[in-house]
């Protein structure tokens, strides 16, 4: 019987995507906020833009490939500003504010709709919600929970920036687990990625997988060939309640 759900954040919860102007908009914001602390890139936005992307090319292999999580004070100086000569004491004071700026501008997010009707269905039914996120900012998913207006409903948020682990790696799986008290059979996950999602919380052993559709999904997914595959598919998130319900039924 499945008496708790989990939930993935970007892509899931909310929908996601970037463009150009978001990227632009983002190493603008970036700058002012170094500018603000007295670090000055002496280069064009271009060029800051080029060595900050590839930056967070170099950090996305290690990340990635290990499943792990570094702090922000040690992603934004030694990976994503690493071709600067800045301070790095400086710019590990500012690096969270920088993470939580990088969160919410280089993605555009809005809340999937009926995301909170369906939160507060499962809630009345007596299931347990939480959420489980890659992220490599600390505070930023805690406010745009607040922000959505959808706090309330989650026992817990587990994150990667504050474990160390990322998904598909079981451990921040367990990590929740332990923090919600329940045992995995016990649990729903839903994501929008088979690789990070459907795999992470299949090897730890969850009773039931659910996916979603995101502007992420074809990217993380593209070179998956793993046999593991969700035992639903929905196109809206309302869809959830009468999934569980029949399955416990």
């Amino acid at each position: 019987m499945i008496t708790t759900v989990i939930f993935d954040m970007g892509g899931t919860l909310e929908d996601i995507w970037y463009t150009d102007e978001t990227t632009r908009d983002a190493w603008e914001k970036a700058i002012a906020i170094l500018n603000s602390h007295g670090l000055d890139p002496k280069c064009s936005l271009e060029e800051f833009g080029e060595k900050l992307m590839e930056g967070i090319k170099n950090y996305k292999k290690l990340s990635e490939s290990q499943m792990i999580e570094l702090k922000p004070e040690q992603i934004w100086p030694e990976y994503y500003l690493a071709a600067f000569d800045f301070d790095r004491d400086t710019l590990r004071a500012c690096a969270e504010e920088l993470a939580g700026m990088w969160e919410v501008t280089y993605y555009h997010r809005e809340l999937r709709p009926h995301v909170k009707e369906m939160l507060s269905s499962l809630k009345e039914k007596g299931y347990r919600i939480s959420v489980i996120s890659n992220t490599a900012s600390i505070y930023s998913v805690f406010d745009v929970l607040e922000d959505y207006g959808i706090r309330e409903y989650m026992e817990d948020v587990t994150l990667s920036s504050v474990t160390g682990y990322r998904k598909p790696h079981t451990d921040i799986f367990k990590i929740s687990l332990r923090e919600m008290r329940c045992k995995p059979e016990e649990c729903c996950y839903v994501g929008d990625t088979i690789s990070r999602d459907i795999i992470g919380a299949t090897r730890a052993g969850f009773g039931k997988t659910i996916r979603i559709d995101s502007f992420l999904s074809n990217q993380k997914d593209k070179d998956v060939k793993d046999l593991i595959q969700p035992d639903h598919v929905v196109k809206d998130l309302m869809e959830i309640v009468d999934i569980l319900q029949s399955n416990n039924e």
